[in-house]
């Protein structure tokens, strides 16, 4: 086991928390006025499938499990199942949107991520620090615009919405940070 700070918590990491395994589904870093800072998460027990909250401190540190993985590419999905393929035995899993939680927002068909096991049975994956997404819906582009800190909603491909800078339009790709869903940069 390896400790990770708190705050590098990712959505589809596997930590042991409270002597049992949990994978996180969701996070939010959190910085109330002047306050120490926070991470809270939703955390699913990996045995017993129960979601529970937690407030990490930001100084904090946790107990990242390592669990077998497996590289995977994602196939596709149909109603809430997700289905991937490990890249060399091409033998194929499938994960519901309930395990896999704010994961799926950032999951395109053929992406290399890895799918992470637990007893024998896929239980959650390991997104890459950044994805790049194309914007399908959001107000026109400003000419000239440069990048300031007025941003407006960008809805992206996967069905997620992020807060992009003035000057993206629709039709272009951008890179989404997976820890946080925030607008990273033009991709192309």
């Amino acid at each position: 086991m390896e400790t990770v700070q708190a705050t590098r918590l990712r959505p589809g990491m596997v930590i042991q928390h409270q002597g049992s395994l949990y994978s996180v589904f969701s996070l939010t870093h959190r910085t109330p006025g002047n306050k120490r800072g926070f991470v809270q998460t939703k955390l699913r027990d990996l045995r017993s499938g129960a979601m529970i909250e937690h407030r990490f401190s930001s100084e904090e540190f946790v107990e990242r499990a390592f669990l077998d993985e497996k590289e995977v590419e994602f196939l596709y999905h149909e109603d809430d199942v997700f289905t991937f393929m490990d890249t060399s035995t091409y033998e194929q899993y499938s994960l519901s949107r309930e395990v896999l939680g704010d994961t799926v927002g950032y999951l395109t068909p053929n992406c290399q991520l890895k799918v992470e096991f637990f007893e024998g049975r896929p239980i959650g994956l390991e997104l890459p620090p950044a994805v790049e997404l194309k914007v399908v819906e959001t107000e026109p582009g400003i000419k000239g615009a440069s990048a300031t800190n007025v941003m407006k909603p960008a809805k992206l491909e996967t069905g997620i919405t992020v807060q992009v800078p003035p000057f993206i339009s629709e039709g272009e790709v951008i890179r989404v940070d997976t820890a946080d869903g925030t607008y990273l940069e033009r991709a192309r």
